[in-house]
């Protein structure tokens, strides 16, 4: 699925070194702004233990895991909606993405200098935000000047009522979303949008309308054994914005993990009491943000984790596997990932009455294992 995550922040925050840990890749992270000018796009596997497990239970010869995009985008710049530094370039390559990974730096440090001289990771978040909103707005008056054009024309493009009142409404959209930018309220853009959404009432995309997570870099000390939790930059961010919205991660671990064997890697994580990697932590959580949940596939040959949008019907995530299932779909076949795992077989499944045959209309669950049956 071309879903993608941006990751996004000021000049040096560490953006490019998680990038480059996310991805086993190698662009340029030095200690000067704008270091990354075009967007560097790397695909990277959704940890998934689901997936080594099934592939045990069916002998599978192959594993294929589900996957996420990242985009590691240019470092921003108070300005960047006036185009300063390469705030242009920015603002279009973030436009693209689905959702929007905050990083902030939580950690001091003299050899690695900020751009404005003092850490404050908050402060780092509301300027990109005021970046956002500022190009939203010229945005959204432009498409108030639009639609006050159409409305005024209505009668001599002989507009039908429906039209004008998609009009009207999306107007009400409009003059909401532009005085809660004008206010500055993130929190209250981001609301109107869902509820006009649930109307089917809709503008033009909104950068400031994003979801978004924030990645707090913490130092080499703070992440080893959650010391993180006495950081006083972390508890800043996770006052404001509560828990489930931030991810504490520390770049230099996570790339050093990155050049280690899978061995080292364990033995380092042990060492410094680290349960999960923050890397691991960022892709999951980017995954679940993304709205995407899994679907498998699974027999001697491969065991195929798939992603879909969560709410996808059946027939649809048929046609992810390929379109020919879509288009000459029939039924599925369709049990959960826990029972298999409880039954050990699809024998045993069918013995005790848990696989289900299930029309074009079921709608797929996260964790559902499915054989598409299919004519074309």
């Amino acid at each position: 699925m071309a879903i993608q995550a941006g990751l996004v922040g000021l000049p040096n925050v560490g953006k490019s070194t998680i990038f480059n840990a996310l991805t086993k890749s190698s662009i340029p992270a030095q200690n000067y702004p704008f270091c990354t000018i075009d967007p560097n796009i790397a695909i990277t596997n959704v940890p998934d233990e689901r997936l080594e497990k099934l592939a045990v239970l069916f002998k599978s010869a192959k594993i294929i895991p589900t996957t996420v995009q990242f985009v590691d985008i240019a470092g921003l710049v108070k300005g960047a909606s006036q185009g300063e530094g390469l705030g242009n370039q920015f603002l279009g390559h973030i436009m693209g993405v689905d959702l929007i990974l905050h990083v902030t730096r939580c950690f001091d440090d003299p050899k690695v200098t900020h751009v404005h001289k003092t850490v404050n990771p908050i402060e780092d978040f509301e300027v990109i935000c005021a970046e956002l909103m500022l190009k939203d707005l010229e945005s959204i008056e432009k498409r108030e000047e639009r639609i006050q054009a159409m409305l005024k024309a209505a009668k001599t493009k002989n507009l039908t009522a429906i039209q004008i009142k998609e009009l009207e409404d999306e107007k009400r959209l409009v003059v909401e979303v532009k005085a809660a930018i004008q206010e500055g309220n993130l929190e209250k853009i981001q609301q109107i949008v869902r509820n006009f959404k649930k109307d089917n009432i809709k503008t033009v995309d909104l950068i400031s309308a994003k979801n978004y997570l924030i990645l707090a870099n913490l130092s080499e000390d703070d992440f080893a054994g959650q010391n993180y939790k006495n950081n006083n930059y972390y508890k800043m961010l996770v006052e404001k914005f509560g828990t489930e919205k931030i991810i504490p991660v520390s770049a230099k671990i996570e790339f050093e993990l990155t050049q280690l064997s899978e061995e080292e890697k364990a033995e380092m994580l042990e060492s410094l009491d680290i349960k999960e990697s923050g890397l691991d932590n960022i892709i999951k959580s980017a995954y679940k943000s993304l709205g995407l949940i899994t679907f498998f596939t699974c027999g001697p040959k491969e065991a195929h984790a798939w992603s879909i949008t969560a709410g996808t019907k059946v027939v649809n995530a048929a046609g992810t596997i390929h379109s020919d299932l879509e288009k000459g779909f029939i039924c599925a076949e369709v049990y959960n990932y826990k029972d298999i795992v409880e039954y050990k077989s699809e024998a045993a499944l069918k013995n005790v009455g848990k696989i289900r045959t299930e029309g074009r209309d079921y709608i797929v669950q996260d964790g559902d294992l499915i054989l598409v049956r299919f004519n074309v």
